[in-house]
């Protein structure tokens, strides 16, 4: 009898592990930060039912989410570093950004602008295919999704767009010479689409071009930018290029637009000090204790100061 309780005790135990990995497994992308996000239109209402979708890097792994009635999206118990977060809804531009998420302190509220597109009626019947294509691309079935909206695309030349779907599946192929193929077309009918230069940037830093990305950058109008998580992260491609001066500018824009953006202050601080101004640098790094006084980066932040005043 013994036995045989130890024995359905084994069995039960061996049972749970195998049960939890099927559940643990797949949510790699599980920790302890949290995100919070806005989404907006081009007057500042907010836009519901966004479809949020976040892939972490490290995990390979992600999830989808929808804006509530204020545009508001939360992301709970996420493990840290870079995420890419694509925003989508049907009769606006879609948006795609890159997220480095800290697990240690509070993460910025991230605030996206989507635009609105004119000229293109969204049918039951198109907004079905479109859906499906998309549902073939969040499951991973890559090449189905191509073929879908290619067909989509035929059936409607109106609908420039989908090159920005069919952008993303090249990209998530690792091909970004074909993602950038895509991604070009929307420039050729809307040639100032900021977004559409934003990812031809991002394709390329991911390819390691980032001489390529950075000029795509620059084609950007600047004044047109006003995320403060793009901000940053164009801003970190030209420090990482030793383009000090010109990432200065972007990390400058990104605290004007938010004034309590932690990364962006502390990176402006890193800029100043770099370039050798250093009663900027102090103004900044004097800036970012006020907001965060007792993080791991805070005493990062107090070493810079000590250093400065000697």
């Amino acid at each position: 009898m013994n036995w045989r309780y130890r024995m359905k005790k084994a069995v039960f135990g061996i049972f749970s592990i195998l049960l939890l990995a099927v559940f643990v497994f797949p949510q790699t992308y599980r920790g302890r930060a949290r995100l919070v996000g806005f989404v907006y239109d081009q007057e500042g209402n907010p836009i519901e039912d966004v479809k949020v979708k976040l892939y972490s890097i490290l995990a390979e792994a992600g999830f989808d989410i929808k804006t509530n009635k204020e545009g508001k999206w939360i992301a709970m118990g996420i493990r840290g570093g870079q995420w890419n977060i694509d925003f989508e809804k049907l009769g606006y531009m879609p948006q795609a950004i890159s997220v480095d998420v800290s697990s240690f302190e509070p993460n910025p509220e991230v605030k996206v602008t989507l635009e609105k597109v004119e000229g293109i009626i969204i049918t039951d019947e198109l907004k079905q295919k479109l859906d499906a294509g998309n549902k073939l691309f969040d499951e991973g079935k890559l090449e189905e999704a191509i073929q879908a909206y290619e067909k989509l695309l035929e059936e409607n030349p109106d609908l420039y767009i989908i090159n920005q779907n069919l952008g993303n599946c090249y990209f998530q192929m690792e091909q970004y010479d074909k993602a950038v193929e895509y991604y070009k077309k929307i420039l050729e009918e809307d040639p100032g689409n900021t977004n559409a230069m934003i990812l031809i940037g991002k394709a390329y830093a991911n390819k390691g071009d980032d001489e390529l990305a950075l000029e795509w950058y620059k084609k950007i109008n600047f004044e047109e930018l006003k995320d403060p998580t793009v901000l940053y992260n164009i801003g970190t491609r030209f420090y990482n290029m030793a383009n000090y001066e010109e990432a200065l500018k972007y990390y400058q824009r990104s605290v004007e637009i938010k004034e309590d953006f932690l990364d962006g202050i502390y990176q402006l601080g890193l800029t100043y000090l770099t370039l050798g101004k250093n009663d900027e640098a102090i103004a900044q790094f004097e800036n970012y204790l006020k907001i965060d006084p007792d993080s791991e980066k805070a005493d990062q932040v107090k070493g810079f100061l000590n250093y400065l005043r000697r």
